[in-house]
């Protein structure tokens, strides 16, 4: 891979930024949003690894690795979160969860 790629990798991890944080904002069921987050996390890592290239030391492939357990690990938790607010709410609707408000 020479740099003449980097534009593609670029546009393409900001089209997967920008699919995520649309997710994020629209949509108002908890695991879309979820899904949201972790193509946004995505993309940080396609830029992390395409700007590593030019680096001799894989500083940025590591830092990827870095962003890869720390999604998996809140891809766990929020589960384990949304399981227990549909366990007491009977719904994943972020508009139908409103207790906290009162």
């Amino acid at each position: 891979m020479d740099n003449s790629f980097l534009p593609y990798y670029l546009l393409t991890s900001a089209l997967l930024f920008s699919i995520g944080l649309a997710l994020v904002v629209v949509k108002r069921n908890i695991i879309v949003v979820l899904m949201g987050i972790e193509l946004m996390l995505n993309a940080v890592n396609v830029n992390l690894v395409a700007f590593s290239k030019n680096d001799p030391s894989l500083q940025g492939q590591i830092f990827s690795l870095f962003v890869i357990v720390v999604a998996a690990c809140e891809a766990v938790i929020a589960l384990a979160i949304v399981l227990k607010v549909y366990e007491h709410f009977q719904s994943v609707n972020l508009d139908e969860i409103n207790e906290l408000k009162k």
